[in-house]
């Protein structure tokens, strides 16, 4: 392994290293990009790839076939030794903090799908999305989890794209209004509670209480919220019911959230979306090919149901 080492070192080397970022998007049994093809790709000569295609050959990372005019194929691949030798590292994800079950199930499957894909994982969690962008922006941070509303609007503003969108239900499970005992909706002057470090959750409570223009807001994270309430502080907000349940330990009501404008806005704030760095696109692409998106929905159910222990 040293000597090995010591030649990705050299020129040939350093195409082997991009050479495994872009064989990480190709299947077994599938014909490979022809040398000259990866050549002008990577910016090299012939011989250079030929070399780098023989270095992961040796390395156990690869292993092809040449079959005639039809071309070069790949016939196996370990993910795990590609990814180890281009230098792409352990992939950092930033996500809410595990407070509810559906976040610690959403980290459980992400965890064992990336494993399974054999590409080095590991998870931090940082409270409210705009923390976590600003992370993924100045290169802390790799990916990031957040709702997929969260996610189209970065995506307009910074050079960031879509790695994946689990679908409904996977971020939050839904969002209702809480009402405070003994307040009135239609109570002038009316004291809501939002959290500044949650887009969405701000968004919401506008569309909720849209058109009314004598709403008080009043600052508040959810671990503030009871207290809040208990001391005649708030009124009302809207929040991720996931969190309210059995965690507040308040009275009041929860009521449903209004319009249809309302209702979908919540729904593309109940799915999961990750996203990364356009600069890493192949890298991106990488995951996108490895991580099975069944398998992380199917873990974060089996949490939500208790038929598994969460484990990342």
């Amino acid at each position: 392994m040293n000597g090995f080492d010591e030649r990705l070192l050299t020129r040939n080397g350093l195409a082997a290293r991009q050479l495994a970022v872009l064989l990480l998007d190709h299947e077994p049994d599938t014909r490979l990009p022809r040398v000259r093809d990866f050549a002008e790709e990577l910016g090299c000569g012939n011989g250079t790839v030929q070399a780098a295609l023989r270095l992961l050959e040796e390395s156990g990372a690869i292993e092809t076939a040449a079959r005639g005019h039809l071309g070069t194929f790949l016939v196996r691949s370990e993910r795990s030794i590609l990814w180890r030798l281009s230098g792409l590292g352990t992939l950092l994800a930033a996500m809410p903090l595990p407070y509810s079950r559906r976040y610690e199930g959403l980290a459980t499957g992400l965890r064992t799908a990336f494993e399974e894909a054999g590409t080095p994982f590991a998870i931090t969690f940082m409270r409210g999305a705009g923390a976590r962008t600003t992370a993924l922006l100045e290169g802390k941070a790799d990916l990031v989890v957040l709702s997929r509303f969260a996610a189209d609007r970065l995506i307009e503003e910074h050079p960031v794209e879509l790695v994946a969108d689990l679908g409904p239900a996977t971020y939050v499970g839904a969002h209702g209004l809480l009402l405070r005992e003994g307040a009135s909706l239609d109570a002038p002057g009316l004291r809501v509670a939002v959290d500044p470090t949650s887009e969405d959750q701000r968004m919401l409570a506008e569309r909720a209480f849209a058109g009314r223009t004598d709403i008080e807001w009043i600052e508040s994270s959810y671990m503030q919220l009871r207290d809040l309430f208990a001391q005649n502080l708030a009124d009302a907000t809207v929040w991720n019911l996931d969190e309210v349940q059995g965690r507040t330990g308040m009275g009041g009501e929860v009521l449903p959230l209004g319009d249809e404008v309302t209702r979908d806005l919540s729904l593309r704030n109940s799915s999961a979306a990750i996203i990364g760095r356009t600069e890493g696109a192949k890298a991106l692409s990488a995951v996108r090919d490895a991580v099975d998106l069944s398998t992380v929905t199917a873990l974060q159910a089996e949490v939500l149901r208790g038929e598994r222990v969460p484990s990342y």
